[in-house]
């Protein structure tokens, strides 16, 4: 079965930065989307980034853009997140997510597959 494993969370200072693993699974990797969503207490999942298949085209949430870069490696089935100067508002869950085919890849919903997530917390 598919399988996503998120590594890498922590805690972490304000202005820091952090990388962000996931390892897939039971999947063509190279033949799926990948997104990174978060999630921080009390509030919705919130798109932070996505990649398509070959690493044609990123997009990254406006409150992340040019702090964060989503890479990949589809030779080692894995997505990437490099989260520089961090923010206690980045402070969350963040999940890794795949999805085969997507229409609106800066939606959490359009993504069928996840993983459990990792905790990231940056105190001020």
């Amino acid at each position: 079965q598919v399988q996503l494993v998120e590594s890498g969370g922590g805690l972490v200072q304000a202005g820091g930065s952090l990388r962000l693993s996931c390892a897939a699974s039971g999947l063509t990797f190279s033949l799926y989307t990948m997104a990174w969503v978060r999630q921080a207490p009390g509030k919705e999942r919130e798109f932070v980034a996505h990649i398509t298949r070959t690493s044609t085209t990123t997009h990254y949430a406006d409150s992340v853009k040019g702090r964060f870069t989503i890479s990949r490696d589809n030779a080692k089935n894995t997505v990437y997140l490099q989260m520089n100067s961090l923010k206690s508002e980045d402070t969350a869950v963040y999940y890794c997510a795949a999805s085969r085919l997507v229409s609106n890849p800066g939606s959490p919903d359009g993504y069928g597959y996840w993983g459990q997530g990792t905790q990231v917390t940056v105190s001020s």
